[in-house]
């Protein structure tokens, strides 16, 4: 009996101190309470997309905060509008070319998608002080295309098309286009700082995400066209 009064008594003792130091006050210095613990908690930061994260400690964390836009960050982020802008032309085929409603359907997406990409990129640069870049400027003689673009002989032969010829051409050449969307995404991650802007990594890795998709629903269309 006398044990159990003890044990009783030794566990009202602890559990009485563990609530004094939670409702202690805070300490002079830090405004949340006590001091951390040596070193600090450890944070994960996450990697790029197919990368694993890293543990990084408080203070590595708050210089992290701190990561500005970098070069590359700025060419990708032109180097896509002008990308966009071509997708939305090439939809913008669709709706007379075709008279599948799942093409059209298609179209649509693109087109809304595209478009408020485009508005958010021109919003990122205007907010750093960087040059917009002219959305058609791949129109221009000898103008440099990027990754996956259709070049200007390809758009006439689509334009030309129609009926399920079209479809196959429209098809193939924006699976191509979104690739060449993926691979700018991957470029941009392999150049060292670049796409750590908190604005940009979110960006490119929905666009990594959504044109995959969007590369599998076509194939899966395609597939369809060559039964």
């Amino acid at each position: 009996m006398v044990s159990l009064i003890f044990r009783i008594t030794t566990l009202c003792v602890l559990v009485g101190a563990g609530a004094a130091c939670r409702t202690a006050g805070p300490v002079a210095g830090r405004p949340g309470g006590g001091s951390p613990p040596a070193g600090g908690p450890e944070l994960i930061q996450p990697g790029a997309p197919g990368q694993a994260g890293r543990t990084v400690s408080v203070a590595d964390s708050t210089d992290l905060s701190k990561v500005q836009f970098t070069p590359a960050d700025v060419k990708f982020m032109q180097g896509m509008i002008g990308h966009h802008q071509q997708a939305i032309e090439m939809a913008a085929l669709l709706p007379t070319r075709t008279s599948r409603e799942d093409m059209k359907m298609l179209a649509k997406r693109i087109e809304v998608s595209q478009l408020d990409e485009i508005s958010m990129m021109q919003t990122w640069l205007k907010a750093r002080g960087q040059p917009l870049p002219d959305p058609h400027a791949h129109h221009q003689h000898g103008a440099t295309l990027m990754a996956g673009m259709l070049t200007p002989e390809q758009m006439a032969q689509l334009s030309a098309a129609s009926g399920v010829e079209f479809d196959r051409l429209f098809l193939e050449g924006m699976i191509r286009h979104h690739a060449g969307a993926l691979t700018m995404v991957r470029e941009l991650f392999a150049t060292p700082s670049a796409g750590q802007d908190s604005d940009i990594f979110a960006f490119a890795s929905d666009v990594e995400a959504d044109q995959q998709m969007e590369i599998d629903r076509m194939g899966a269309l395609l597939k369809e066209l060559q039964k």
